[in-house]
């Protein structure tokens, strides 16, 4: 059973979030008063971006649509500025990994995925091509030199809240992405989208997509930059990032082109990340970028994790018939951010963007999904039955559930440095390098 403090959590959290959901619904919000959006509610913690290396992982918030309060939160990794590592004896990797002190923090896994504790990581980054300060020693944050990068795999992460809460800038999701990019040693792109019900469906769903096809165009900018560099001072010469980056501006007279993403962000391995609504604009993301295919290049979506997927219908399961009240997050609550989200016309509990079962799409071209779910969550059998649905056309999808865990148990703040948390983190950490590693370089499982 969770812990008592976690009881008494879930008692003032819930009374706080159903006021504030029925408040919204007894005074609706005229959607075309705010077509900007909403990104961060004024009662949101949040963390401010530091764009030097603190606790290893630098961050920056972009807004990357002029119409819209849509916007992202780079986490760059400390270990971007070291070469690559030496490959490890598999014999090592593998006595490392399998830590049984960590499998314990979880109660059952669905489809064979070997987990365990990824191995620490003693050597220490060299800040060879960190330029942090200026001329007159006023600080500027991290800035790359094209010449000196490491590339590293690119994770989109939607947060969670219910369509209706959250931030990508909150201290919670800022926490949970540096412990994400240390662990995973990727960049992660944490996406503000826009929340209901400023904005509802599809809002949230075409800003996830938004991002994608933003991390594409960044990539072709690069490499435009590159070989206009490469034009003017002969190829296979160096240039500066100034001489780079001069070429191709915005109407402000910025340049377009992210020079965190442009040296070190490698398109063609990406994953992504959703937690609790979240999972829903990651599906949906994927989907499109299956249908999209080549249109994307470089972008490549090479896997995804589901944590708790905010999953619905209208024919009840075990879990909601069973735990419909259940901690944090009760079933009454979660159908009023439904009704919050989707427009009054469309309202349904087995609308697609609830209900990925409903809809009649092949499954086969999906990438591999690794599902998060708790043991006192709701959510769970919906979330299990679309990882079988996947399984059952050969798509790689283990499930990892957790043994006296609750929604948001990874994620949520006063649950963030539990040994749980950790555990999860980790485990998404081992199974993620399998899909994001080069050949000859990943782990042995």
């Amino acid at each position: 059973m969770p812990s008592v403090a976690v009881k008494l959590y879930s008692v003032f959290f819930k009374f706080l979030l159903k006021q504030r959901l029925q408040s919204w619904i007894q005074d609706p919000i005229d959607e075309s008063s705010n077509p900007y959006g909403v990104t961060t509610r004024p009662e949101e913690s949040v963390s401010a971006p530091n764009p030097c290396f603190t606790d290893g992982v630098a961050t920056k918030d972009i807004h990357i649509d002029p119409f819209t309060a849509l916007c992202i939160r780079i986490f760059l990794p400390e270990s971007s500025l070291s070469p690559p590592e030496q490959s490890h004896p598999k014999s090592h990797l593998r006595s490392s990994l399998l830590d049984p002190n960590s499998i314990n923090h979880r109660r059952n896994s669905y489809a064979p995925s070997d987990t365990g504790t990824p191995r620490n990581d003693s050597r220490r980054s060299s800040l060879d091509g960190l330029n942090s300060r200026s001329d007159n020693n006023v600080y500027r944050g991290y800035s790359p030199q094209p010449q000196k990068c490491r590339k590293l795999p690119i994770m989109l992460q939607f947060h969670g809240g219910g369509w209706v809460s959250g931030s990508n800038e909150s201290v919670a999701n800022d926490f949970f992405c540096r412990r994400i990019a240390k662990l995973c040693d990727v960049i992660v792109v944490a996406v503000g989208y826009r929340l209901a019900p400023e904005n509802k469906y599809p809002a949230a769903f075409d800003d996830g997509l938004k991002v994608l096809n933003w991390l594409g165009k960044q990539a072709n900018l690069a490499e435009c930059c590159k070989s206009m560099g490469s034009g003017a001072r002969g190829v296979g010469a160096e240039f500066t990032k100034a001489e780079v980056q001069r070429h191709i501006v915005d109407a402000f007279g910025a340049s377009m082109v992210e020079p965190w993403l442009a040296a070190h962000g490698d398109p063609s391995r990406c994953v992504l990340l959703g937690v609790s609504c979240g999972a829903n604009i990651a599906d949906y993301v994927a989907c499109k970028a299956i249908e999209a295919g080549k249109r994307l290049d470089p972008v490549k979506v090479v896997a995804q994790v589901l944590m708790y997927p905010f999953f619905i219908g209208s024919i009840p399961t075990k879990s909601e018939t069973r735990l419909a009240n259940s901690y944090l997050y009760d079933m009454p609550m979660c159908l009023l951010a439904w009704k919050l989200f989707l427009p009054e016309e469309k309202f349904s509990l087995d609308h697609p963007a609830g209900n990925p079962l409903i809809l009649d799409r092949s499954l086969k071209r999906m990438p591999p999904t690794l599902t998060i779910v708790a043991e006192h969550d709701w959510m769970r059998d919906r979330a299990i039955a679309y990882s079988e649905a996947l399984r059952n056309v050969n798509v790689d999808a283990p499930v990892l559930e957790y043994k006296d865990a609750v929604h948001e148990f990874a994620t949520l703040d006063m649950l963030l440095k539990t040994p749980q948390a950790q555990a999860c983190a980790e485990d998404i950490a081992i199974w993620v390098k399998k899909y994001i590693s080069f050949r000859g370089n990943e782990l042995s499982y």
